[in-house]
């Protein structure tokens, strides 16, 4: 049990040292989007509907420590969360410098 508290600490520290949007923090901007992929599953059983994620955006710009909130199910979450994975925003600020914001982010899923 040792070793798997440890392995999640990082996560847990880093989610509670996100700051919220506001009081000087102002939101991340997107810069750059991958559009997620239908699963092949979903996209059989004609799947629609929201995967909602809670995430951290960091400094660097990318979204971290991503949490599915709202599930779909048959492949969705996992295409939404290697889309958002390859996202880059730019990272929200205080104070003039980068700081880490946590963030939701909602994936929509419609078949066309």
């Amino acid at each position: 049990h040792a070793a798997r508290v440890t392995a999640l600490s990082p996560v847990l520290a880093s989610w509670s040292q996100a700051l919220r949007v506001g009081g000087g923090v102002t939101a991340p901007s997107l810069l750059f989007k991958v559009e997620p992929e239908y699963s092949e599953e979903a996209r059989s059983a004609k799947l629609q509907g929201t995967v909602l994620l809670k995430l951290v955006i960091d400094t660097d710009g990318l979204a971290k420590n991503i949490q599915v909130l709202k599930s779909q199910g048959m492949g969705l979450d996992e295409q939404a969360v290697i889309a958002v994975t390859q996202w880059k925003f730019k990272p929200g600020m205080k104070d003039g410098a980068p700081v880490p914001v946590q963030a939701q982010i909602e994936i929509n899923w419609k078949l066309l």
